[in-house]
């Protein structure tokens, strides 16, 4: 499987890079802006769409299918393919799909974590588990754990207001009633046996995540991955991967960062224990939104059989 390979601008707290005042004592914050490279002047499509594909089947499948397909490679990507309706064709919604097949990777590869529930693999077969995080996952450390929710957007522009729509989606997964029906969904579905733990800790998780639990215990252990895929007129008119190029994304996911942060906290009263959760925004630009969606979709339908 693919690890990443992407480079990293900026992987570190917000309070050590933020000149906002109200943000320097914010803690459990942190940022990630990760970026693709050139090849004969043109940004790497084929290395960004092949990172997709190593990482879809385990996204688009559930545990037991992955097993039955393994060292199958080219089965499971026409298996997972099945799974992949593609519904969303609003401008808005359209490749929420590739987003969270990437996050799902960047949580493998950048910070080790286990799968618990394919979402993709529950959004299509099942109604009821559609909703909530674009992603589920458990960080394993020592005999521990941490439970990472993800929210995964791939948008033509990153500007003020889609931030806006951003903070009021990932605020609203937030409410007790949401993380519990995340938690029992995670504790229903069998991936959670699939998992290579101690048993001794797979049955701590289950009892963590009980109905019968408050959900104040949990919010220290709760990360929030979102990740904000977006097309980028900067990466659009680089040719190479220059120092010129480098440092201007940088200040632009930093100051993006900075915004998205302090819209947050603006809201941030209506999440109990919010100074508890851990929460870290990450940024990838793309040249073209439409070129990238394209190819996904065209390289879906042939592994189905359509084309």
């Amino acid at each position: 499987m693919a690890g990443l390979s992407f480079e990293i601008l900026i992987d570190d707290a917000l309070a050590g890079i933020t000149s906002v005042s109200q943000l320097t004592t914010l803690v459990n914050k942190r940022v990630l802006s990760l970026i693709n490279d050139f090849e004969d002047t043109e940004w790497r499509y084929l290395k960004f769409q092949s990172y997709l594909w190593d990482n879809i089947a385990e996204t688009a499948l559930s545990q037991r299918e992955r097993s039955a397909l393994v060292d199958q490679s080219h089965s499971s990507l026409i298996a997972a393919a099945q799974n992949l309706r593609l519904t969303d064709k609003d401008e808005v919604g359209q490749g929420s799909e590739i987003a969270e097949v990437f996050l799902y990777g960047l949580m493998r590869h950048r910070f080790g974590a286990l799968p618990v529930v394919p979402k993709i693999f529950y959004k299509q077969n099942v109604q009821d588990n559609a909703k909530g995080a674009d992603s589920v996952h458990i960080v394993v450390k020592g005999d521990d754990f941490t439970l990472w929710f993800g929210e995964a957007k791939f948008y033509n522009s990153i500007a003020d207001a889609r931030l806006d729509a951003v903070v009021t989606s990932v605020l609203n997964s937030l409410s007790t009633d949401k993380l519990k029906k995340e938690n029992a969904i995670i504790t229903s579905v069998s991936d959670l046996d699939g998992l290579p733990i101690p048993a001794r800790l797979r049955e701590k998780i289950k009892a963590a995540l009980s109905n019968r639990e408050s959900i104040d215990k949990l919010k220290a252990k709760i990360h929030i991955p979102i990740l904000l895929l977006h097309e980028c007129l900067t990466t659009a008119a680089a040719s190479e991967l220059s120092e010129t190029y480098k440092t201007e994304l940088a200040a632009f996911h930093k100051e993006r960062a900075e915004s998205y942060f302090s819209k947050q906290l603006a809201k941030s009263s209506s999440v109990h224990k919010y100074d508890d959760l851990n929460f870290h925004i990450i940024l990838f630009p793309v040249p073209s939104k439409k070129k990238i969606v394209d190819a996904f979709v065209h390289a879906v339908a042939f592994y189905k059989g359509q084309k």
